[in-house]
């Protein structure tokens, strides 16, 4: 696999074993997505080989920021808003006009050009489906936190997780609009801690243990939910919250110092055409941020999701300013504090 080889290729310097131009692309998409852009990606540009490496958005940027003296990614691609405008703070990002920039709400892109959005990725609670039926599954957020769900939920590590650090934000958010203090949001999430078996290391894992019924219940985005059954046969369902659910951007930016910014700009355009962002929305449930995608070109799970979807208020600079220092506070305080044994 290409993300298990790409470390040594950094190492090696920037043409592969057959004098391609390696282009390197940091991303959270997972291998089928990204090894799906990149065999079509080199069938059209035959002189340069994509190296993948697939990691958590979080951990995306912390290896941005420990390489930025010496950049060793060209793309990256995928992420919430919110992690992109942290690295555009830093000065990790260089800015970049695609040529459908008219194509995106302001919402959707940074006022700078230095990154802009890709998808909408709406958060969901998914359940086993041989484990609970439907209609005694979770149809909401606070409904997770009933005691008959304790031990049966397992979380992707939410430090690393652009996704769980979106639905512990909103929690938080939600707490500041209703009492003007992030406290009940807290307090919502160690009642999660309590209901909650295990935080896993990665998507896999969770994908494992949801599968072999370890835990029968988690909460993550719903395009990697929505294509689990069809990938590996794990017999998985899932429900958009009643009261709402966070909507992420998720981006795409050139990483600043890049050694390859022409070929990273071809990768950054092939990715966001209007095609691609079709192939994107029928093969893995993505669904597009450009405007000028006809609907009518998208798969009725996507124009489903549309209808029913009611985006929860999601404070970009309050994210920006305070998401950190919430995430340590909960792996400090509330971690594995009142988790079922």
């Amino acid at each position: 696999m290409k993300s298990l080889v790409a470390g040594i290729v950094l190492a090696l310097g920037c043409s592969s074993n057959d004098g391609r131009t390696v282009l390197t692309v940091y991303s959270p998409h997972g291998k089928e997505l990204l090894a799906h852009f990149e065999e079509q990606f080199e069938k059209a540009n035959p002189t340069i080989d994509v190296q993948w490496v697939d990691m958590g958005s979080q951990e995306v940027l912390d290896r941005l920021r420990a390489e930025s003296a010496n950049p060793q990614a060209d793309v990256w691609f995928g992420a919430p808003a919110e992690i992109f405008d942290r690295a555009a703070s830093e000065n990790l990002l260089e800015p970049y006009t695609p040529t459908w920039s008219a194509s995106v709400d302001t919402a959707a892109r940074d006022s700078r050009q230095r990154w802009y959005g890709t998808y909408l990725t709406p958060e969901v609670i998914a359940y086993n489906t041989q484990a609970i039926d439907s209609a005694q599954a979770p149809h909401d957020w606070d409904d997770v936190l009933d005691p008959k769900w304790k031990g049966r939920i397992v979380i992707r590590d939410p430090v690393a997780s652009g996704s769980m650090r979106a639905i512990f934000a909103a929690q938080i958010l939600r707490s500041i609009r209703e009492t003007g203090k992030p406290d009940a949001g807290f307090e919502w999430l160690r009642r999660l801690d309590a209901n909650t078996k295990e935080y896993v290391l990665n998507p896999t894992i969770l994908y494992q243990k949801l599968g072999r019924q370890e835990g029968a219940i988690t909460l993550y985005n719903m395009p990697d939910i929505a294509t689990l059954q069809q990938r590996v046969g794990i017999p998985v369902g899932y429900i958009i919250p009643k009261s709402g659910t966070p909507l992420l951007v998720d981006g795409i930016a050139i990483v600043r110092g890049t050694k390859h910014p022409a070929e990273g700009k071809k990768y950054y355009e092939f990715v966001t055409t209007q095609g691609a962002m079709i192939d994107a929305a029928r093969a893995f449930v993505r669904m597009p941020a450009r405007t000028d995608v006809p609907r009518d070109s998208l798969p009725a799970i996507i124009a489903k999701a549309m209808a029913e979807i009611k985006p929860m208020p999601m404070d970009r600079a309050l994210l920006a300013a305070h998401l950190d220092e919430w995430m340590t506070y909960w792996d400090a305080n509330i971690r594995n504090r009142g988790r079922a044994k």
